[in-house]
């Protein structure tokens, strides 16, 4: 065991009870989302303030489009770079609470941090460029996280080379039916790097209405913290048929920090939102959730527990082929949620309902491992 707050309480014999607590990956995943929660709501008000005074302020403009721009403009002028707050607060109780020398720790951090500033850069070039609004080019950040998502892919693989069955995918609904990557490092480095990528961005396009992003995240990182916890123990596994994953359960820490975190976030940025997470924090904590995915071997399952972000990512892949294709478009506006806004719908209605929807489809997810 190797996490700050075990190694504070072990010297001390007072606190011998506590030591033992911290043997537990429930109680220590309970104290890392309650302690994300408390340094998001507690330090809020000051690191908003922090962000006005420094002018990272978000002008939400929208020159491609007259109407959406009119929905946006009540909201110029709010600080964004939130991302920082909620990263600082997952990485300070991961650190506190989880296990150090944990592999999926290690690059769950490692992923979440790079990000991170992947994500700042394109807020700051943002600021930069207010007068439009132009961040990295599409193409250097698509690179970056392709990058990032290869080099953990292949530290994954040669990690779990002594694992037996580690490479595999297990599909939902199906019992003792995997996907075996096996030798194949030409298959499995670029799946990771695609996976991570791909819920990379696709959070980012949902983080557009006040809350969206945070509420879905959190929801789908309660859901992949139990997931971790069961294929982490060898017994919960074994009765329903999944594949085991050793040291996987630790993962659930990192997404009861990632929970506790945006929750404490939402605070805030519930609508009307007084801070924005801006790419800073979008980039990576959908990096963070595909990764959760990747190390659980449940990258099938993220389809369902994120579906609101495979909806928003394909409704623009849509839109974009298809205006290409025929010059019209199939949505009013994209990504999805600004269609129901402009079909009418008020901003809280869409988010309330995309959280709803959201829940609906993690319960789902968790009922998979028990229907094979």
């Amino acid at each position: 065991m190797s996490n700050v707050l075990y190694w504070l309480f072990y010297p001390s014999k007072a606190g011998w009870v506590a030591f033992h607590l911290f043997r537990y990956i429930t109680f220590r995943a309970a104290l890392a989302s309650v302690i994300a929660f408390v340094l998001c709501v507690g330090l809020g008000p000051w690191f908003i303030a922090r962000l006005r005074r420094k002018q990272f302020l978000d002008d939400v403009s929208e020159p491609d489009s007259e109407k959406l721009g009119d929905l946006r403009k009540g909201k110029k002028g709010t600080p964004t770079m939130g991302g920082l707050l909620i990263i600082g607060a997952v990485l300070f109780s991961t650190l506190m609470c989880a296990d150090l020398m944990n592999i999926y720790i290690i690059l769950g951090m490692f992923v979440t941090t790079c990000l991170c500033c992947l994500g700042w850069l394109d807020d700051y070039i943002k600021m930069k460029n207010s007068a439009t609004s132009d961040g990295m080019r599409p193409r250097s950040k698509l690179l970056f996280q392709v990058l990032l998502g290869l080099m953990v892919g292949y530290v994954l693989y040669r990690y779990l080379e002594g694992v037996p069955n580690g490479r595999a995918i297990m599909f939902p609904f199906l019992k003792n039916v995997k996907f075996m990557f096996g030798g194949y490092v030409l298959l499995f480095v670029p799946w990771v790097a695609l996976v991570l990528a791909g819920t990379s961005n696709a959070v980012n396009l949902t983080d557009g209405l006040d809350g969206l992003a945070s509420g879905c995240t959190a929801i789908a990182a309660m859901s992949f913290g139990a997931l971790s916890y069961i294929v982490g123990n060898v017994k919960f596994s074994g009765y329903l048929f999944i594949q085991y994953v050793p040291d996987c359960g630790e993962l659930s820490i990192f997404c009861a920090a990632i929970t506790g975190a945006v929750l404490g976030f939402l605070w805030y940025n519930c609508h009307p939102a007084e801070v924005f997470m801006g790419d800073t924090g979008s980039l990576p904590l959908g990096g963070a959730i595909g990764f959760v995915a990747i190390a659980c071997r449940q990258e099938f399952l993220l389809p369902l527990v994120g579906g609101i972000f495979v909806i928003e990512l394909f409704s623009v892949i849509i839109q974009v082929l298809w205006f290409k294709h025929s010059g019209k478009r199939v949505f009013l506006c994209a990504p999805l949620h600004h269609h129901f806004e402009f079909k009418g719908w008020s901003e809280m209605k869409v988010v309330v309902r995309f959280w709803i929807v959201a829940a609906v489809l993690a319960v789902i997810s968790l009922a998979t491992l028990k229907v094979r």
